[in-house]
C-alpha cells in the first residue's frame, strides 16, 4: 500500500497504527520490538523511528511505500 505523508516524517509505530497494520500503537510497538519490521530492507527496533518520504516500510504480510 502506499502512504502520503504530510509531514517531514511520520514514526514508525504511528505509521503502522494509521494503515491498519495494528489495531493500536501498543500493538504496533510491540511488533517493533519483536523485530518484525523492516525498514528500507533492515530491521528496525526504534518505535518511533522517523520514516520520511521515499522510505519502504515492510513486514510479515504487508509492505507499506512512503510518498
Amino acid at each position: 500500500m502506499d502512504f502520503e505523508l504530510r509531514s517531514d516524517y511520520i514514526p514508525l509505530c504511528d505509521l503502522l497504527k494509521y494503515c491498519g497494520i495494528t489495531e493500536t500503537g501498543g500493538m504496533a510497538k510491540q511488533l517493533i520490538a519483536e523485530g518484525m519490521v523492516l525498514v528500507d530492507g533492515e530491521v528496525e527496533l526504534r518505535k518511533t523511528c522517523k520514516i520520511r518520504s521515499g522510505q519502504l516500510v515492510t513486514g510479515d504480510g504487508f509492505s507499506i511505500r512512503v510518498l
